[in-house]
């Protein structure tokens, strides 16, 4: 049969959209790659799903790094609290946590994706998956459907009014996103912004890494230097892994990272230990400390009463003194550098994990060819885009899901 609307890709976008086009009277066929729906929904905020943030709407842009004004429209449609009404009609309790982020209070992300695909079959959807979608087809400038490759690997053709491409990006490939959709949209005359990871953790050439793996960093305050001018300052966690710097804080940096490093610019993380201490005040409880403890005890006692235990090792090595230097010993002069390491170590940046450890990906569709106010093609009637496949993205927290659901809600709109 020919359906009145073909949506491409069962992700967060891709499911708000289907459900939303056939609730609004059309017949809908979702086609998906994988064996099952909503795969990154399922795994992302660590298998709990942050799938939005609570914050008033201006905040709430304020995160948005790219083509804000382009989102403003669909947020205006479907914002954060038309999402929570959304999910918890669907039956999924949810809560508010620490920055305003919302999660599903069982803590399970299954239950976001199961709610989006049980919308989409309670309206009516018909959901084909290991259907791997290869080609759009047009005629005279207006779409005429698809050609995908059905689970038994044959050649078929499905036509549609409309084709709404909600394939993602290119971070977590195994979940399916692997740049179909930025094919598709260049094949009929899109243009492309470059693609490249965000939300990523960062390599670092600090000689004491390889002391620093499994290291996680609470309330710390950290800023990024680009060319040695300050562009960002956050404060959080920050972890360290055999990816590299990781935790909240390096990942909103990470967006502005990683185009400096593309750019070939000299990149690096200064890390602030005690953010709540001056330098004198911090060097007058390193007095304390020290005035508490017996002569013959070493600075690696001292240490471990002022940072974790696992930054004992590297923090000596940072500061070059020994970790078995008696505190007794150490000079007004050295205690000065300690203080400053502990308020500035710094973390030269020399590379950006790739994509498969990417949350999203920064590029995408050009947003000036698509209408802001349907999701529709400038350059192709009856082509929509929706969700990470668009050149929008915005820091962790939950604004990256919200984006993909007002995005894909917005293009489900479409007319008959």
């Amino acid at each position: 049969m020919e359906y009145d609307v073909i949506v491409i890709g069962a992700g967060a976008a891709g499911l708000m959209a289907a459900g939303t086009a056939a609730m609004n009277g059309h017949s809908v066929l979702l086609m998906e790659k994988m064996e099952k729906a909503g795969r990154k929904i399922r795994i992302t905020g660590k298998g709990r799903c942050n799938l939005t943030n609570a914050r008033p709407a201006e905040e709430f842009l304020e995160k948005v790094r790219t083509n804000v004004d382009f989102f403003t429209v669909a947020f205006a449609e479907f914002n954060n609290r038309a999402t929570v009404r959304f999910f918890e009609r669907q039956g999924v309790k949810l809560e508010t946590e620490r920055g305003e982020r919302v999660f599903p209070k069982s803590g399970k992300a299954w239950d976001i994706a199961n709610a989006l695909v049980d919308f989409c079959e309670d309206k009516g959807v018909k959901i084909m998956y290991k259907t791997e979608v290869t080609a759009i087809e047009t005629l005279g400038g207006k779409v005429t459907g698809v050609r995908y490759r059905n689970a038994r690997g044959f050649e078929r053709r499905e036509e549609a009014q409309s084709v709404i491409v909600c394939t993602g990006g290119v971070s977590y490939p195994s979940t399916g996103s692997t740049g179909d959709g930025y094919e598709f949209a260049a094949s009929v005359g899109h243009n492309i912004e470059p693609v490249r990871p965000s939300l990523t953790p960062l390599v670092t050439s600090h000689p004491q890494k390889e002391y620093m793996n499994g290291v996680l960093l609470k309330n710390v305050g950290a800023k990024l230097y680009v060319d040695n001018e300050l562009v960002q300052e956050e404060f959080g966690e920050l972890g360290f892994s055999e990816r590299g710097i990781e935790g909240a804080v390096a990942l909103r940096m990470s967006r502005d990272a990683v185009d400096a490093i593309i750019d070939e610019k000299r990149v690096k993380i200064v890390v602030d230990l005690k953010p709540a201490l001056d330098e004198e005040t911090l060097l007058a409880r390193i007095d304390r400390e020290i005035a508490e403890m017996q002569p013959n005890e070493f600075f690696s006692e001292l240490l471990r009463k002022l940072v974790p235990k696992q930054l004992v090792v590297p923090l000596a090595k940072e500061v070059d003194f020994h970790s078995k230097t008696y505190v007794s010993k150490l000079s007004e002069a050295e205690k000065m550098r300690l203080v400053k390491i502990l308020k500035g170590m710094v973390f030269p940046i020399s590379d950006y994990a790739p994509f498969q450890y990417a949350i999203v990906t920064a590029g995408g569709v050009d947003c000036s060819e698509v209408n802001k106010y349907t999701m529709e093609s400038t350059l192709v009637r009856g082509l929509y885009f929706a969700g990470e496949v668009l050149d929008i993205d915005a820091n962790t927290g939950g604004y990256n899901m919200q984006v993909a659901f007002s995005t894909g809600h917005l293009a489900g709109q479409l007319k008959k």
